[in-house]
């Protein structure tokens, strides 16, 4: 896909009322001088990628405004997380004590009724040493309660957040966007400034075109899901009670998450070419499709479907994965869902959500204390993110062979990341979030042998995903390698990038 710098004739202008970047007023068209706010950073939309973003830039000192068109809490899909996300991203966000508080199912790893075994086959991520020990698990979270969670910790870290204000437009000045136009709570136009925008609104945001280019589709993974929820759904013996499982049938395949110990998210995935087997009345639609698969279908037998509250309705959204072009332009740049999303068959959504939050907030973050040039720090955020989207997208291409056993997944998934692993490990390490090598991600014993390895010869590019964890743990720098040749490495606190590792650790 072709990247780099927008076109900047794409994009038609607007004409705003000015603001210094110290919040005094300017003149308007008319001539008159008209009061406005300005922030350093103002982010749109409070899902996780939002929050996440608006957070890490907060955290630095920043003054940050968090516009979001909907109320909290509000039904949202994505309820799997991966461990690299609960022990690194959220530990960094300083909210771990708040989500083990909450209470949801621990996930050890995940169960498959998938490939040519006619038998369920599970895996556990502590067949990772990036996952190992404690950091050996994740959740399954209801995410009315997560986002909210991540909401409230965006406030508690000096995020002005304002729900129900619905953004319209960006503001313009000499090419480079520099606010936004939007309606507050009580219908009101607002314009306030920034000198940067982050697009976090989701995969309907009418901002993303705003950078320029477009939206560029997977031609393999086209899917609709239609899904709902159930109680008093069976559970997994042991240790896998609280495992997502994913069952393959005729027209696609069924996801099924505990998220309490009597309340089940199930849904369907069906190829597009199936898509007629979900018109029509949802719930019999639903219905049809778990008959047509035995192990759902056993599960579910002594189950009833949640019919009224937040969990009441079968809904449909359509799940084909995209990528854009063009992930930023002076002044602007998309994160989460408004920049790309996968297949949901590895519950990686909110791992790329925050993954790419964090990557942006680094490039934010040091672009605003004067460190780098904005270009080459989008162009890192960019890189990597690509490369994380791309590992999954190929290693998924593969999974979706359901001729193959799980020793052949296993294997297609240490080839794909070229994992030093086992090929039970390196599968468990990519679908638990750790392909990408950012150490914020990862256990300690992995770490210190990493960096013992590191010192006896040079490897290849690193992947980004373990970093993260060992930072947010720790505190502490860890060899990192640029996503591109003559790229930028992460500096040693984790919320910023450097010219090279010694600069890292300054």
């Amino acid at each position: 896909m072709p990247s780099g710098r927008p076109d900047r004739g794409r994009l038609r202008p607007v004409t705003s009322v000015g603001v210094s970047s110290g919040g005094r007023a300017t003149m308007s068209s008319t001539g008159d001088a008209v009061a406005a706010e300005s922030f350093d950073v103002i982010v749109v939309g409070g899902g996780p990628a939002g929050s996440s973003a608006a957070t890490f830039v907060a955290m630095q000192g920043h003054r940050v405004l968090l516009l979001e068109k909907e109320s909290f809490p509000r039904h949202q899909i994505g309820e799997s997380l991966l461990p690299s996300t609960v022990h690194g991203i959220c530990a960094l966000l300083d909210v771990s004590e708040e989500l083990h508080a909450a209470g949801f199912t621990k996930k050890h790893g995940g169960t498959f009724r998938w490939g040519s075994s006619s038998e369920p086959w599970s895996f556990d991520f502590a067949l990772s040493e990036k996952f190992a020990g404690p950091t050996s698990y994740a959740y399954q979270v209801e995410r009315m309660k997560f986002d909210q969670l991540l909401l409230e910790n965006a406030r508690r870290k000096g995020v002005v957040v304002r729900e129900r204000c619905a953004v319209r437009d960006v503001l313009e000045d000499e090419g480079r966007v520099c606010g936004v136009r939007y309606l507050d709570a009580d219908g009101a136009e607002q314009h306030t400034r920034a000198r940067f925008v982050v697009d976090a609104s989701g995969n309907q945001s009418r901002l993303q075109g705003r950078v320029g280019g477009r939206r560029h589709y997977s031609e393999f993974f086209q899917n609709i899901a239609l899904y709902g929820y159930f109680e008093g759904g069976r559970r997994a013996p042991g240790p896998h009670s609280g495992n997502i499982t994913c069952v393959a049938f005729e027209s696609g395949w069924f996801w099924y998450i505990p998220l309490t110990d009597t309340l089940t998210s199930v849904g369907a995935v069906v190829r597009k070419e199936c898509a007629d087997r979900v018109r029509g009345e949802r719930e019999e639609a639903l219905a049809r499709l778990i008959a047509e698969c035995p192990l759902v279908s056993e599960y579910l037998a002594e189950a009833e479907r949640v019919t009224d509250g937040p969990y009441g309705e079968v809904r449909v959204r359509k799940d084909y994965s995209y990528l854009r072009d063009v992930f930023w332009r002076p002044g602007m740049t998309l994160v989460g869902d408004a920049v790309g999303f996968i297949d949901p068959l590895f519950s990686s959504g909110v791992h790329m959500a925050t993954f790419g939050a964090l990557l942006a907030a680094r490039s934010i973050n040091s672009v605003l204390r004067g460190d780098l040039g904005e270009e080459e720090c989008f162009a890192e955020y960019e890189a990597r993110y690509r490369r994380e989207y791309q590992t999954f997208h190929d290693f998924l291409v593969s999974f979706y062979d359901v001729t193959r056993d799980e020793r052949a997944y296993f294997s297609e998934a240490r080839r794909v990341t070229r994992d030093s692993a086992s090929d039970a490990g390196a599968f468990a390490g990519l679908v638990g979030g750790g392909a990408s090598d950012d150490a914020v991600l990862i256990s300690d014993s992995y770490q210190d042998q990493r960096k013992k390895d590191l010192r006896q010869r040079s490897r290849e590019i690193h992947r980004e995903g373990h970093r993260i964890q060992m930072q947010a743990a720790f505190g502490e720098p860890a060899d990192d390698a640029p996503a591109v040749q003559g790229g930028l490495v992460v500096a040693g606190d984790g919320m910023h990038w450097a010219k090279d590792a010694e600069s890292a650790r300054a």
